[in-house]
């Protein structure tokens, strides 16, 4: 599995992030019990060794008048202690944890060995997934076609991937090997990176008492903007005084773009559960909720495409998932992504007309025409900075298109790298010629005659 990474570039998003979360002014706004926020502080002290007030409430993302009762309640309880401060206050203790703490934690972190900024309560997960659904996305020809640049695509195929876009429902490109059908579903991910504005995820939420970690640096591209309101003078001002501030609890990223393919299996789509560290991280398709989750080569899957379906059924229709606790319980939860399914398999063979129905969009692309071949190819050679020769292309029709084998708009990659490389072999300049054509194609078409 994989995530997209775009290029660094200068872009005006058309669609501006959504509001940020405010961070919260008290414990219960905070949406934790004190018992809860205690076992975090003591496992985090416990982790991390000793930690000045200010550095814990840093590193839980949380302002420091919101742990301060409960660091308070835990000194009280001769759990932790003050080792040492200043002038400034509590918020320069150094706090570390006495006897009875050291084992109050060491049975905390049996309970649940999560360390890390604290969670989200579910609900406000929710609530931030609806207000930055795939569905509110703003889409346009003028914006669309630059990602869209280095594919050579009819009008008509064009328009139809805008509307899939806006919709955010699911989409199914289909057609023969090798045409491009995960450079388009990689170029509408592009879309998503560079133009579809950012969101933010929580590091974790809470449910039932059990967190689930959901911020994934390896899936996820942090933005660059401060997860902040202001400019940045009067952003440093509200976070000495933990007044009006953005909550740290959450993380500004692009529209996720996760990409799986063969290795994709039933497991994936269900909650993955610890059972030394005691709490769960979440299952890679909602990783891609506010983007999308490209599924490609789809029946190829370890589990048939009927599991898979089955599994997708109700979420396509409905919007939402269930993810079920290691106790049984089941936890709804947004299921607001745009998911592609791409397939050079034969639709009719892998799934029947009641999930069609529930994909909006399928767009089929076949074998190109030889004028749409003729400017595949000629991009191939500017971008290897290559000569162009007609006459490579005329070869390559006479020989194989005309006589039965359908041309892949990939075949112009492949049979010209191959160029490409007899020439760099025979420490010749990259150049085009029949000849060399003649010699690539024996190499990479013959074997298939």
């Amino acid at each position: 599995m994989t995530t997209l990474r775009p290029p660094v570039v200068d872009w005006e998003s058309t669609n501006p992030a959504p509001e940020v979360p405010t961070a919260p002014d008290t414990l219960k706004e905070c949406g934790l019990s004190q018992s809860f926020l205690a076992d975090m502080i003591l496992r985090t002290i416990y982790a991390k060794g000793p930690m000045v007030g200010r550095d814990l409430a840093q590193f839980l993302c949380l302002p420091f008048k919101i742990i301060r009762d409960t660091l308070r309640w835990l000194k009280d309880e001769k759990m932790i202690q003050v080792d040492g401060g200043d002038l400034v206050g509590e918020v320069s203790y150094r706090f570390s944890l006495t006897d009875f703490g050291r084992t109050r934690a060491h049975e905390a972190t049996k309970q649940c060995a999560y360390v890390g900024p604290a969670p989200v309560p579910i609900e406000d997960y929710v609530e931030q997934c609806y207000r930055q659904a795939v569905t509110g996305l703003q889409c346009y020809p003028e914006a669309l076609r630059a990602p869209f640049a280095h594919l050579v695509l009819k009008e008509e195929m064009f328009n139809a991937i805008g509307p899939a876009i806006i919709s955010g429902r699911s989409v199914f490109i289909y057609g023969p090997p090798g045409n491009g059908k995960t450079a388009m579903a990689r170029s509408i991910g592009e879309f998503m990176n560079t133009a579809g504005g950012s969101i933010y995820v929580p590091y974790a939420f809470v449910a039932d008492g059990n967190i689930v970690t959901v911020y994934d640096p390896s899936l996820h591209i942090a933005d660059d903007t401060p997860l902040e309101f202001g400019d940045e003078a009067d952003a440093a001002v509200r976070r000495l005084l933990n007044t009006g501030s953005a909550d740290q609890r959450w993380i500004r990223i692009r529209r996720p773009v996760i990409v799986t393919g063969g290795e994709l299996n039933l497991e994936m789509l269900d909650l993955r559960y610890n059972k030394e560290s005691n709490f769960y991280q979440a299952p890679i398709h909602f990783k891609a909720n506010g983007g999308v989750f490209l599924i490609d080569d789809f029946g190829r899957q370890l589990c048939s495409p009927k599991e898979l379906l089955n599994r997708w059924i109700l979420p396509l229709e409905d919007r939402h998932d269930f993810l079920t606790l290691a106790s049984g319980k089941k936890i709804q939860v947004p299921f607001e992504q745009l998911i592609i399914f791409s397939t050079n398999l034969d639709p009719k063979a892998l799934v029947d007309d009641a999930f069609l129905r529930r994909i909006r969009h399928k767009v089929g692309i076949n074998a190109p025409t030889q004028d749409v071949y003729q400017k595949i190819f000629s991009g191939v050679c500017k971008k290897l900075g290559m000569n162009y020769d007609a006459g490579a292309i005329e070869y390559l029709y006479e020989r194989y298109y005309n006589k039965g084998r359908s041309p892949r708009a990939s075949d112009c990659r492949d049979l010209l790298e191959i160029v490409q490389s007899i020439c760099r072999y025979r420490r010749q300049p990259v150049h085009l010629t029949r000849d060399l054509m003649v010699e690539a194609a024996n190499s990479f078409i013959a074997e298939f005659q």
